[in-house]
């Protein structure tokens, strides 16, 4: 079977997530935009491509008639991703420092496919504990990748280190005047507060792994 150019790697693993999240395929319009694509024609075109190499069945009378043929995704389109720990959706918890969090010495890895990853550089996997972060559709037991960086954005979810309590969070992160603010996903729940020297940042949520049943 002929190699798959990036865009059609790319719409293959959108396909994939999409009918494990929504529970039915996308559309077209649903590919172009999840994958940025200048038109729905140039998603025709690949989806063409894909149907004609195996990848797919599609059934042009019927609406979201796309099918994947193969159950699990193509080899070439799944990358390694070490699991190095746990970190807490809830209060912190206590994890080894962040020296130890050294993403080449994790001895577990898991599968996922590139979609997810896009390439980025630092990905690790981190294992969920609480659900203060469940308006985020973040549960306990999920996993969340993310991309090794130690600045966010205001707003945007991270793993943060609490250096005083040696302990981590998972939490969306805010930057205030005279403090940092890590806010729950979670109406029940009240944010932490915490002085800027006091927090690291270690990375960035990039992707969830929903764990089912």
């Amino acid at each position: 079977m002929k190699r798959l150019s990036d865009r059609q790697k790319h719409i293959i693993g959108y396909i994939d997530r999409f009918l494990s999240e929504k529970g039915y395929p996308p559309s077209i319009r649903d590919i172009q935009a999840g994958c940025k694509i200048s038109s729905t024609s140039v998603v025709d075109y690949n989806l063409n491509i894909l149907e004609s190499r195996g990848y797919l069945r599609r059934h042009a009378d019927v609406s979201r008639g796309i099918k994947l043929l193969n159950k699990e995704p193509a080899a070439e389109m799944l990358v390694a991703v070490p699991v190095i720990g746990i970190i807490a959706a809830g209060q912190p918890v206590p994890v080894p420092a962040p020296d130890t969090w050294d993403v080449t010495a994790s001895a577990e890895r898991m599968n996922v496919p590139r979609e997810l990853t896009r390439d980025r550089d630092g990905v690790y996997a981190l294992r969920v504990k609480g659900t203060s972060m469940i308006d985020a559709l973040i549960n306990d037991g999920d996993i969340v990748l993310m991309q090794y960086v130690n600045a966010v954005a205001n707003g945007e979810m991270a793993a943060v280190w609490l250096k005083e309590e040696k302990e981590a969070t998972l939490k969306k992160v805010y930057f205030e005047s005279d403090n940092v603010r890590l806010q729950p996903a979670n109406e029940q729940m009240l944010p932490l507060f915490a002085a800027p020297d006091n927090v690291e940042i270690q990375g960035r949520v990039i992707a969830v792994v929903r764990q089912l049943g």
